[in-house]
C-alpha cells in the first residue's frame, strides 16, 4: 500500500498525535469560546462541527456554505494554539478540482487538517459512486501534501449515516480513499465493535471513531487499535440541553436550581479566557 506523504509543521505535529500509546481524544468545539475552554482542559487537537456550528446560526447541518465554514474554522484556529481539524463536509462541491481548491483554502486558515466526506447532499442518491468518490480524495490529498503549507486529510465514508450498512463496500472505500493519499480514515456511524475492529484490520492508516452511547468505550476502541475518537455535535447537544432545562426552570416554575451549575461555568470560562 501507497505510504501516505509526511507533513510539515503543525501539521506535523497533530499526525503525531494519532500515533500515541492511547488514542488522540479530539472533541468538537462549536466556537470559538468552547474552543478555548476545551483547550484550557487538556486536549491536544480540536476538530470543528458542522452541526453544531450550524446549531449556532440557527440552522440544521448541512446547511452552511463553503465560506462559512471556512470563516468558522479560522475562528477556531486563532483561538487556540493547539492544532485544529475542519469538517469541510463533502468539499462544498462534487468537482474534484473544487474539492483541492477548498483543501488549498483550508491551509491557508491555519488548519491543522481537514476531513471530506463521499455524501452528495442528494437523498436519492446519497454517496458518490466509487470512482468519483476515490477521484475527488486523490485530489484532495494532492492540494493537501503540495505546496509550501501541509495538512493532515482524513477521508469520510458516509455509508453508515445514508442507510447503506455495508461494511464490505465501507471497507473498500477506505482502502480506496487511503491508496488515493488520505492520511486517516473516518466511517462514521459504526456502533459494534466487530464491525470497527475490522475496518482498522483493513487498512494502515489512523481510523477515527465517533464516540456513541451504544457503541464501545474509549478503553474498547483503544484495545480494538482506533487512533482517534471524536464526538460530533454531542457536546453542543449537551450545552444545548443544559440551556434548554435551564430556561424551562426559569419559564414553567421561576426556581433557582439551576445556578448549581452556573459557578462552575462561570469559573471555567473565566480561567480558559484569562490569558
Amino acid at each position: 500500500m501507497s505510504a501516505a506523504p509526511m507533513t510539515e509543521g503543525v501539521s506535523a505535529r497533530f499526525l503525531e498525535l494519532h500515533q500515541g500509546d492511547a488514542p488522540l481524544l479530539i472533541p468538537n468545539p462549536w466556537d470559538a469560546g468552547s474552543a478555548r475552554v476545551l483547550a484550557w482542559l487538556g486536549f491536544d487537537a480540536l476538530a470543528t462541527t458542522s452541526s453544531g456550528f450550524a446549531a449556532t446560526l440557527g440552522r440544521a447541518d448541512g446547511s452552511v456554505s463553503r465560506d462559512e465554514a471556512l470563516r468558522h474554522a479560522a475562528s477556531v484556529v486563532d483561538a487556540v494554539e493547539i492544532p485544529v481539524s475542519a469538517d469541510l463536509e463533502n468539499g462544498f462541491a462534487d468537482d474534484p478540482g473544487a474539492v483541492a481548491d477548498l483543501v488549498l483554502a483550508a491551509t491557508d486558515v491555519g488548519l491543522a487538517g481537514c476531513s471530506i466526506e463521499d455524501f452528495t447532499g442528494v437523498t436519492v442518491a446519497p454517496i458518490y459512486e466509487p470512482g468519483l468518490a476515490v477521484e475527488r480524495i486523490a485530489a484532495a490529498a494532492a492540494a493537501a501534501h503540495s505546496g509550501p503549507r501541509h495538512i493532515v486529510l482524513t477521508a469520510r465514508c458516509e455509508n453508515y449515516l445514508h442507510g447503506r450498512v455495508d461494511l464490505a463496500d465501507t471497507i473498500s472505500r477506505l482502502q480506496a480513499f487511503q491508496e488515493a493519499g488520505a492520511d486517516v480514515l473516518y466511517a462514521p456511524g459504526l456502533t459494534s465493535a466487530a464491525d470497527i475492529r475490522a475496518v482498522v484490520e483493513s487498512v494502515d492508516r489512523p481510523i477515527n471513531v465517533v464516540l456513541m452511547p451504544d457503541g464501545p468505550s474509549v478503553a474498547e476502541l483503544k484495545e480494538i487499535g482506533v487512533r482517534r475518537i471524536s464526538v460530533g455535535g454531542s457536546f453542543a447537544w449537551a450545552a444545548m440541553a443544559g440551556l434548554v432545562e435551564a430556561a424551562r426552570e426559569l419559564r414553567e416554575s421561576g426556581t433557582t436550581e439551576f445556578f448549581a451549575a452556573v459557578a462552575s461555568g462561570r469559573a471555567a470560562v473565566g480561567a480558559a479566557f484569562a490569558d
